[in-house]
């Protein structure tokens, strides 16, 4: 338990002013010094979620001004109590800048500047800091982007859908003035005849049609999203790309936090590596094995799935000591370059609330992806086995019929913010006295889970039991296992396919098979990591290319990495799809652009897995 070492006094409120005139509410946390010369660091914290209601619920600001720092808060563009029009992440970068350069000119802001935050708040760390800010010293994103075309804003050409969900939520939870809510769009957004998971159903969206029309900023960032699905120069911004910029923020150290289960799970060692690549100061990584966001590191559990009680940390003591050092250049016994969390090798048996004891270990590493990792194919067969040895088969194929109407519904995972607003919403003021868990009821929850389709699943078909026993899922698994095989570091899936569209999606989940035995009468197919592909960006460039009907074309899938421990009598197994909805959005199967696309094609599918064409999964094999 930490002591409140300093008094504080708090301003609240200050209109900062960017460098376009725009305002943004800004709270000064300070300590009050013990002796006249006393001076502190600074700590920097920005969010589009209410800075009043972070500071309530988690109360970060005023306990790191206890312990010696001037804590500054501050409500981003066009969120609560900022002025300006929210604008997606692209004004973090320069109003990030502008910040730090207000801070320099406080008689309290000669000091070094590090920052924090998760998610957004992530963002508008990197965002700042590939401007190159000189004063910035230390930042740490938790859950946070790198390339947000290559994940967790766009994947393989797809788009997540979890922003579009996003802009619907916060729209509702966002009090801004500025957005002059009156009454008729308070209870289009707060108490909507279509939620988000209805529009889902009618997908896509068109312009002018939805609750969001009623707050223009939100749909134009929205269909910003949706309609950039090519990789242009929008998709280069620093604050959307802070990965290309890593050079300018050399001098910044950094700590790296993420997960297995996030939804930037392949970013954060995207934009680890890239900084490190070419960092002068500490850089360093640790992953766990939760859920994306603040609360879940200190929860050792994912979705479906628990593992061992030391599967945590201390989130504000981490975070302490990391700005002790760094600045107030306190000692300190250097920490391993990277600490994870190798998941696996539980009892297998259901807790009280049901959840699958996986159980797991923390190691650390010197190097990502790890040194000794072996880089093993698993080969498709076509008859669904999932072998060392690849295919003597000079005409093996599967086909399936891929239907947009039906698409392949998502069971837990690496999403977030896939929110609902609560059903029979409050009135305004009530709605707005909650906190935003109250508010918002997930359409698709996180983590890990069996990969079955209950009547909570969000669907769009009446079909329920095994994603396995679906026709247009091609189910690949291997024997029972004899001994444990560990797996860590970047996976993909290399498959020779074609189709009878011109463009289609190719979607890859890998899958712990549990055996069935008393504890588990049905076994349990636990999802690790999934990725997708749509066809048309195949080529990796970002530009569109469709393909003749019937051509047999490669195309390489990459999963989110992961760290896990198949255990001796479990199958190591690869579900190949074409959709896995509504984490991603839908291909029409038409080669039109998804924007305004109404009506879709089925698709006859076709992985090939011979000889000539073998398609494998590469696994990174570790011996520990």
């Amino acid at each position: 338990m930490h002591t409140h070492v300093y008094d504080l006094q708090v301003e609240r409120d200050l209109l900062v002013k960017m460098r376009d005139g725009i305002g943004l509410a800004t709270d000064v946390f300070h300590p009050v010094p013990k002796s006249r010369n006393e001076r502190f660091p600074v700590l920097l914290f920005r969010t589009p979620y209410s800075k009043d209601e972070v500071e309530r619920d988690c109360g970060h600001a005023p306990w790191f001004a206890r312990q010696g720092f001037v804590v500054v808060q501050q409500d981003c563009r066009g969120c609560f109590k900022s002025e300006g029009a929210v604008n997606y992440l692209l004004p973090e970068s320069e109003d990030g800048y502008d910040t730090l350069e207000w801070i320099g000119r406080q008689d309290w802001g000669d000091a070094d500047i590090g920052s924090w935050g998760t998610s957004w708040s992530g963002w508008t760390q990197t965002a700042m800091a590939a401007l190159g800010p000189k004063r910035l010293r230390t930042i740490v994103p938790m859950m946070s982007g790198a390339d947000g075309y290559s994940s967790a804003i766009r994947q393989g050409g797809t788009l997540e859908l979890r922003w579009i969900a996003w802009a619907f939520w916060h729209a509702a939870e966002n009090t801004q003035t500025e957005l002059a809510k009156d009454a008729a769009t308070e209870a289009a957004l707060i108490q909507p005849t279509k939620r988000f998971s209805d529009w889902l159903r009618e997908w896509p969206i068109r312009r002018g049609k939805t609750q969001l029309a009623r707050v223009p900023a939100y749909e134009r960032w929205a269909f910003d999203l949706i309609s950039n699905d090519e990789r242009t120069a929008y998709w280069n911004h620093p604050a959307l790309n802070p990965a290309a910029y890593a050079q300018a923020f050399a001098e910044v150290s950094a700590l790296y936090i993420g997960s297995w289960y996030d939804s930037y799970g392949r970013a954060l060692f995207e934009l680890y590596n890239a900084h490190r690549a070419v960092a002068r100061r500490r850089v360093r990584l640790v992953v766990g094995p939760w859920v994306h966001s603040t609360s879940s590191v200190e929860q050792p559990i994912a979705g479906g799935i628990r593992f061992t009680p030391d599967a945590t940390i201390d989130y504000k003591a981490l975070l302490l000591r990391w700005f002790d050092v760094e600045l107030k250049g306190r000692d300190y016994t250097d920490e391993p370059l990277i600490r994870l969390y190798v998941m696996g090798g539980g009892e297998g048996t259901l807790d009280a609330n049901r959840r699958l004891q996986h159980g797991g270990h923390w190691r650390n590493e010197s190097k990502w992806p790890l040194a000794r990792t072996a880089y093993e194919p698993y080969y498709l067969l076509a008859n669904g086995q999932l072998a060392t040895e690849s295919s003597e088969d000079e005409a093996g194929l599967l086909r399936f019929h891929f239907d947009p109407a039906n698409p392949v519904p998502s069971i837990g995972g690496n999403v977030s913010s896939l929110l609902d607003v609560v059903p029979n919403a409050h009135e305004p003021h009530q709605f707005h006295r909650l906190t935003h868990l109250e508010r918002t009821v997930p359409i698709v929850a996180p983590g890990g889970y069996d990969q079955i389709v209950t009547e909570e699943t969000f669907r769009l078909s009446d079909r329920l039991g095994p994603l396995s026993e679906r026709p247009d899922v091609l189910v690949f698994e291997t024997a029972p296992l004899t001994r444990a095989i560990e797996i860590t570091g970047p996976i993909s899936v290399m498959l020779w396919v074609s189709s009878d569209a011109p463009d289609t999606d190719f979607t890859a989940k890998l899958i712990d098979v549990y055996p069935v035995g008393e504890n588990l009468p049905r076994g349990f197919a636990l999802n690790l990591t999934d990725g997708i592909q749509r066809m048309r960006y195949r080529d990796g460039s970002g530009r569109s290319s469709l393909v003749k009907p019937g051509t047999v074309v490669p195309l390489a899938i990459t999963l989110y990495p992961t760290s896990n421990v198949f255990a001796p009598g479990h199958r190591i197994r690869l579900d190949i799809s074409s959709s896995n909805f509504p984490r991603f959005d839908i291909n029409a199967n038409t080669g039109c652009s998804e924007d305004g696309v109404r009506e879709g094609k089925i698709a006859a599918n076709t992985v090939h897995c011979s000889r000539i064409r073998p398609s494998y999964l590469l696994l990174p094999i570790n011996s520990v």
